[in-house]
């Protein structure tokens, strides 16, 4: 019986299974499809790391910035991607340390394993980190139209492509223990305002420490302290999240936070 025409197994349907009337079916495996790998590679848990899928390498943004000079870019442009290249190589050094930390760990799970959007920028800086570090990590890439290219260092294992934004969403916040951001555009505001609520509202069981990295960066871009003067947020809400330009303040804090609200806890995907 021939499965294109309708006419065969409904889970072979293709035609079937791209249509609006099995579109729960689509979603339902975003979430089964990972479950399932996560129990078969024992992770328990995550520290994530949003940013910009824009930032370069300093290496990279070096060689533009020589071939700008010789009159083959845009110097300003060079410049301001030189500059904001030390953003890729902190991500990067501190998913290193982190999985350094992770990894020694006594604990029958794989614990606070380097996760990411699994793209190019301070995501492809984390997992290469993690990946230079000697640590499995992870990278939940999203199928768009530009930008978001799978980078090399994610475990084979653990490379996810999503179709759905919130799927991807939800595992962002059910795995992780911690968040690092970056500087970034659109998505990682996104993120950040989306954890930022789920922990205002109660919506979360558990203690999630964010760490906004990059002061100058986050105080230009954000003047989170006019919502307390105007009365939208309470003054305890900037207490949500701490702020740091400084790799040992990132690295401590977060340690911290994990070995006094997460350590006691039972690792371990539901």
């Amino acid at each position: 019986m021939s499965e294109e025409n309708g006419t065969g197994k409904a889970y072979r349907n293709d035609k079937f299974l791209n249509s609006s009337d099995a579109r729960p079916l689509r979603i339902m495996s975003e979430f089964m499809e990972p479950q399932a790998r996560f129990r078969d590679q024992n992770v328990s848990d995550v520290i994530v790391f949003f940013g910009s899928a824009r930032m370069l390498s300093r290496d990279d943004a070096e060689a533009n910035m020589a071939a700008a000079r010789a009159g083959e870019g845009d110097i300003a442009r060079a410049e301001r991607d030189l500059k904001m290249s030390a953003y890729y190589e902190d991500a990067r050094t501190l998913a290193a340390r982190l999985t350094t930390w992770s990894k020694e760990l006594e604990d029958t799970h794989r614990r606070f394993l380097v996760c990411t959007g699994g793209g190019p920028g301070i995501m492809e800086a984390a997992n290469r980190g993690a990946s230079e570090a000697g640590g499995i990590n992870i990278g939940f890439n999203i199928s768009l139209p530009h930008e978001q290219n799978e980078n090399p260092y994610v475990t084979r294992e653990l490379n996810f492509e999503f179709h759905y934004f919130f799927m991807r969403k939800f595992w962002f916040i059910y795995l992780a223990k911690a968040l690092v951001v970056f500087p970034g555009g659109f998505g990682t505001l996104d993120e950040l305002f989306e954890s930022l609520t789920l922990i205002q509202t109660n919506k979360l069981s558990k203690r999630l420490p964010i760490v906004l990295y990059g002061k100058s960066f986050w105080r230009d871009v954000l003047d989170l302290k006019a919502l307390v003067r105007h009365g939208t947020i309470s003054a305890g809400d900037l207490d949500l999240f701490f702020e740091t330009d400084s790799l040992d303040e990132a690295f401590d804090h977060i340690v911290n936070q994990l070995t006094t609200h997460s350590l006691g806890m039972p690792g371990g995907i539901l």
